[in-house]
């Protein structure tokens, strides 16, 4: 099957083009390196509409909406925010905004809104087309190869996701194809595809090597020192040189140093050099804990007044500026949204 315009060449000019604009965006967000704490509201509010409401608000207002907030996040009820619940708080927020918008996909790709996401209706969402790979012939072309083998990827979680008869995703089926790290059914299914792509002895586990893939070695390293060597052929040094590519080439490039660490001090809990099933599902379906544990212990670092490593409301609320363009609220979204600081949650 040819396809045309490369789908995987066009993936890469949007995400070249994403990171000059992404380029823009640090520089505004952080101009002469210095934050701009504002850039989080009108960037992160959820767009123009909600950047409005909130400048109305009335600090009255926002005051009432932050102290049922904080009510919420303070689990036991003690009057204080430690950093678990903080965290908790921050993952379930992340959770929550996940869902909606798998819910507003879903409407999106329901291209006859007859309440289910057929597999015609994904791909034509995605690719303006139905396309269909013959699962047992491989293209010649490298790129259309990589791109076929990520669409028949995305048809065998479309179909573990659908748990009835029906051709289509209804919407928690749907969410379970796009979210699959927060549905129990999908998790062995995500296990097993990890093992197929890098468990490559078949041994059950992922090792350091399987870990690291193809690319163990930076190709540039390479490709560089071919043409360094060809000159200093010609210069008549080549046994000096060949000891200096020798020892160049075994150094490892410094994401593969980043890559090792993650290995050993992040996924492998057992420290047996290898990954089981269960390390492996927190490899490939990472979920926000540490990122919600770093974002607070942040903010206790910043409102902490008296050390005790928690946050009284009164903290909080000396501090409200910070708190408001934080992951605890999402960058302030949660006051313009009920489910967050409606009294009945």
């Amino acid at each position: 099957m040819q396809l045309g315009p490369r789908p995987v060449a066009l993936g890469l000019l949007l995400l070249c083009a994403a990171a000059a604009g992404a380029g823009d965006a640090e520089e505004l967000h952080y101009p002469q390196g210095e934050h701009r704490a504002d850039y989080d509201r009108e960037a992160l509010l959820g767009g123009q509409e909600e950047v409005d409401e909130y400048v109305k608000l009335t600090p009255e207002e926002q005051h009432r909406r932050l102290k049922s907030i904080i009510k919420k996040i303070d689990l036991d009820s003690d009057g204080f925010l430690t950093e678990s619940e903080l965290s908790s708080w921050i993952q379930m927020s992340f959770k929550h905004y996940a869902m909606q918008e798998a819910k507003q996909q879903f409407v999106e790709y329901d291209k006859n809104s007859d309440g289910s996401v057929s597999w015609d209706e994904y791909n034509i969402q995605m690719y303006d087309r139905v396309i269909d790979f013959d699962e047992n012939t491989a293209l010649d072309d490298a790129e259309e190869e990589s791109f076929r083998q990520l669409h028949l990827k995305d048809k065998k979680r479309f179909e573990k996701a659908n748990q009835d008869s029906s051709p289509g995703l209804n919407l928690e089926e749907f969410i379970a194809f796009e979210h699959p790290e927060e549905v129990d059914y999908m998790t062995e299914f995500v296990i097993q595809e990890a093992l197929e792509e890098h468990d490559k002895n078949g041994d059950g586990f992922v090792s350091l090597e399987e870990f690291l893939g193809d690319y163990r070695r930076d190709p540039r390293i390479y490709q560089t020192f071919f043409w360094i060597h060809v000159i200093f052929l010609y210069m008549n040094v080549y046994l000096w040189f060949w000891f200096f590519l020798h020892e160049a080439a075994n150094e490892d490039p410094e994401w593969i140093l980043v890559e090792k660490d993650r290995f050993l001090n992040d996924y492998d809990k057992d420290s047996d050099g290898r990954l089981d099933p269960q390390e492996l599902l927190s490899w490939v379906v990472p979920n926000n804990q540490g990122i919600a544990q770093e974002e607070a212990l942040h903010l206790i670092d910043e409102m902490d007044l008296n050390s005790d490593r928690k946050l009284s409301e009164a903290e909080i609320l000396e501090n409200q500026d910070l708190f408001l363009t934080s992951e605890a609220t999402d960058y302030g979204r949660q006051l313009h949204d009920e489910y967050f600081y409606h009294d009945e949650l």
